[in-house]
């Protein structure tokens, strides 16, 4: 295991329980406050659209600085900082400043831990899975324990508990110390050409286009749930059993990401999500067949993340090691995840609830497309 799998298992673990918490909570604080609904859209669509840029110019300080952890505890810092104007206005503006500059310091902070963590662990990801799993037991933990809270107090105590969770953020931060990054031989590698590749381009199309597909999930999939009857108790349960299956995957990939390989996981992951997605649009008075739907997100996330990262590792090492893991995020959670919103949302609106997981489930096939013939352009360049 690296040295310091301790403080990167707690920096995930407190990272993701603040993100999970205040992504899934906001939306209702803000409706407390009382925003209109296209009011919160607009508000909530922020956390998207600033992974397309907070990354990016976060991960170039950090790659340009070399004091990657400098830069997690600054950002965290200035995070906290921007999260007092919850508490100094109650307008959509000031909501909306506080938006931007909270999501531009926190939209960060993900790939520049993990791209500090791939570089200790000198380009062998065996042990990525265990450690990774770790946010996603945060994200489970503190949105159940958040629950509670504000089914007692109302939704006024998102404020206290996101506000000491980004406080813990910067602890783990401070118990994290940086890492000498891998050396490479000749010149330094530019951004530029490496993005101008066509296997690049399209290895990061077929990850947007899979994020964008689950969009269907992070959007609409209560709603969904709700409009088909079933109960809160039963829209939580199926969330929690996404997230178990996600952290079950992680703690045991290293043998099938060994024998298999990234490649051919990730077709895995492409030829499941296409079945999880139509099953979804099929099926939703069947119960047992959405339960099966959700213990698929253990290869259409969790896997596909995995051998993505892996995946990248042949074009951003080194130099653009956090630049790699920003583009990573901006370009799939950030780009995909953002149009894929806005497109499936139009497809409820027109189409009725059922069509956006056939859409989804056609927007992970043509992801799947884009990785071929990334693989098959690698193997050209190679």
């Amino acid at each position: 295991m690296p040295a310091q799998s301790f403080g990167f298992a707690l920096f995930l673990f407190c990272y993701y329980a603040y993100a999970g918490t205040f992504s899934t909570y906001a939306s209702l604080f803000f409706k407390g406050r009382g925003m209109s609904v296209a009011e919160i859209g607009v508000l909530m669509s922020l956390i998207q659209v600033l992974r397309i840029f907070g990354p990016n110019l976060w991960g170039y300080v950090a790659d340009h600085s070399e004091r990657r952890v400098f830069v997690l505890r600054l950002t965290g810092c200035m995070a906290l900082t921007a999260f007092t104007g919850f508490y100094i206005g109650s307008t959509f503006a000031v909501y909306f400043a506080a938006m931007v500059l909270l999501n531009l310091f926190t939209s960060a902070q993900g790939p520049i831990c993990e791209a500090l963590m791939i570089s200790e662990m000198r380009g062998d990801l065996t042990h990525y899975g265990r450690i990774r799993l770790w946010g996603s037991i945060g994200f489970i933990i503190t949105v159940m324990l958040a629950s509670y809270a504000m089914d007692w107090y109302g939704t006024e105590a998102l404020l206290p508990v996101a506000g000491a969770l980004l406080v813990c953020v910067i602890a783990a931060a401070f118990h994290l110390r940086e890492v000498p990054r891998m050396t490479h031989s000749g010149a330094k590698p530019s951004l530029l050409a490496v993005l101008r590749k066509r296997e690049v381009i399209a290895f990061f199309a077929s990850t947007a286009l899979m994020v964008a597909a689950h969009t269907s999930l992070y959007t609409f999939y209560s709603l969904y749930l709700e409009h088909h009857g079933y109960s809160k108790a039963v829209t939580g349960a199926m969330w929690s059993l996404g997230v178990i299956a996600e952290v079950a995957l992680f703690y045991w990939q290293a043998p099938l990401l060994k024998r298999f390989g990234p490649k051919r996981l990730m077709f895995v992951c492409f030829g499941v999500g296409v079945v999880r997605f139509a099953l979804m649009g099929a099926s939703p008075h069947s119960l047992h067949l959405l339960v099966i739907a959700q213990l698929m997100h253990a290869a259409t996330f969790a896997m596909h993340h995995s051998s993505s990262v892996m995946t990248m590792q042949r074009w951003f090492a080194g130099p653009l090691q956090a630049r790699g893991q920003a583009l990573y995020i901006s370009v799939s959670y950030g780009l995909g995840g953002t149009l894929g919103g806005l497109f499936l949302t139009k497809c409820w609106g027109a189409l009725g609830p059922e069509s956006v997981y056939y859409v989804a489930s056609g927007l992970v096939a043509a992801g799947a497309v884009a990785a071929a013939l990334s693989f098959r352009w690698q193997r050209a360049a190679a």
